[in-house]
């Protein structure tokens, strides 16, 4: 585990990261105590969070994979949290060498694990910005770099939107990004919903108050569904994250509703 002092700049160590808490989930060693505590106070209220999570990684390789297939080659990904396995950058690249992603998250130590993992990669960066501002991350060097605008490109919002507030409006943000990237352009999408288990995710929502730096929003399907407002859903539309053409039957659970994150893919129209 990391050494709590000399945090780099912006962490709050009395308060868990959403990007650290999720790292705890999916079993990496960059998080804090305070973060594996508020992970564990989670998998009280429900204890397939580690499941979860890793079913919404999985979602990400699959759409990656799919996108390369339909002739993506570029990535900019929003809340891309701390490095770990199945990253977006090396999954592209692994399908074509040719593949440039963006990363793009808040946390510092999300920042500064990416800016080591992706030393030497020409093709990958991170920026550190917040997805509130779409402008200051679009106007960024990393991403006029990299991205080449008159090509389609895929912007990958995955379990990020459902940290944004009403007041902070998500459906604006996504416009913006989805304003920004030409016809052709693609949109992966996850995001927690309070439809299926009310009181799991009113519970989820009250422990990231009191705990994290990030309060957490769940919505409805026709919520999130309409954030996908100028693309086009692929098959099967969206759908809770397991059920998102899933490579095997293994892979699909017997009680998907369980899993209460909504999963899409949607391409721009011309």
């Amino acid at each position: 585990m990391p050494d709590e002092s000399g945090l780099p700049e912006g962490v709050d160590p009395d308060k868990a990261s959403v990007a650290r808490m999720y790292d705890v989930m999916l079993g990496g060693e960059h998080n804090f105590a305070i973060d594996r505590e508020a992970v564990a106070a989670f998998t009280a209220i429900d204890p397939q969070v580690r499941t979860l999570a890793r079913a919404n990684r999985a979602f990400l390789g699959r759409a990656v994979r799919f996108l390369v297939d339909a002739g993506v080659r570029q990535f900019i990904d929003l809340g891309s949290g701390i490095p770990t396995q199945g990253n977006v950058h090396e999954v592209a690249q692994a399908a074509s060498p040719d593949a440039r992603v963006v990363y793009v998250d808040n946390d510092p130590v999300a920042v500064a694990h990416s800016e080591a993992l992706l030393a030497g990669n020409p093709n990958a960066t991170i920026v550190a910005g917040d997805i509130r501002d779409p402008e200051v991350v679009l106007s960024s060097p990393q991403v006029a770099g990299l991205i080449d605008f008159e090509q389609p490109v895929a912007v990958l919002m995955i379990t990020i939107l459902h940290f944004v507030t009403p007041e902070e409006d998500p459906a604006g943000i996504v416009a913006a990004f989805r304003d920004a990237v030409p016809a052709g352009s693609w949109l992966a999408l996850t995001h927690a919903t309070d439809e299926d288990r009310p009181d799991t995710a009113a519970a989820v929502g009250r422990l990231y108050r009191s705990r994290a730096t990030s309060p957490v929003t769940p919505r409805s399907y026709q919520e999130i569904n309409s954030l996908f407002e100028g693309y086009e859903l692929v098959e099967p539309g969206l759908v809770h994250v397991p059920l998102w053409r899933p490579e095997s039957a293994e892979e699909i659970p017997e009680d998907p509703e369980r899993y209460w994150v909504y999963a899409g893919v949607g391409r721009k129209a011309a």
